[in-house]
């Protein structure tokens, strides 16, 4: 059903499977090249996966979305009250994201990237989209999962992004290929 037992430890503790660490630009980081950012929270790998191929595509700024408070393992056990099943119960969780898009204002286009857990955008995507203005924006969902298809997640969003457009998403398989990714681009004329 819902990928959630894929999940490992050292996905959401901003390193890689190499030992790099892979921490967000802070907010004096340079400004942007392109217009288009990949913003994406990932803990398996998977979402960071398919945010690479759009970046490799578009030529996009890609920005992960880390937590202050990295995610350990029991944190992802899922159906046995760990801290990922109490924060998508909870309508007011708001997990800390660690550093910030350093101008949100350069970017026109958004692809937002995210796991699906139970059913839906993890609560920390719900922090990143009440932290900054997206009027006039274009915000372009993506997510990944086993089975779960896109659903609701995306736009159970939309509230949470007065002004901005939203165009429909869709959901890649754990095993998504970088020539599946590029042609849904393809097909937002990307």
């Amino acid at each position: 059903m819902i990928m959630m037992a894929l999940f490992s430890f050292s996905a959401c503790n901003n390193t890689n499977q190499n030992g790099e660490n892979h921490t967000p630009p802070e907010s004096d980081a340079p400004a942007a090249v392109s217009n288009v950012l990949i913003a994406y929270f990932s803990c398996t790998g998977t979402t960071k996966g398919v945010a690479e191929h759009i970046e490799a595509k578009t030529g996009g700024t890609l920005y992960s979305i880390v937590p202050e408070e990295p995610y350990t393992e029991d944190d992802l056990k899922y159906y046995t009250d760990c801290r990922a099943d109490r924060e998508q119960s909870d309508p007011d969780a708001r997990p800390e994201i660690e550093g910030s898009v350093s101008d949100m204002g350069a970017f026109d286009v958004i692809f937002l990237g995210y796991p699906i857990w139970h059913s839906q955008a993890p609560k920390i995507i719900y922090t990143f989209l009440e932290s900054y203005d997206f009027s006039g924006k274009t915000i372009i969902p993506f997510c990944t999962s086993a089975s779960s298809p896109i659903g609701s997640s995306a736009t159970n969003l939309h509230p949470l992004t007065e002004g901005a457009t939203w165009q429909n998403g869709t959901r890649f398989p754990s095993d998504a290929s970088e020539n599946a990714v590029s042609a849904w681009l393809d097909g937002l004329g990307y």
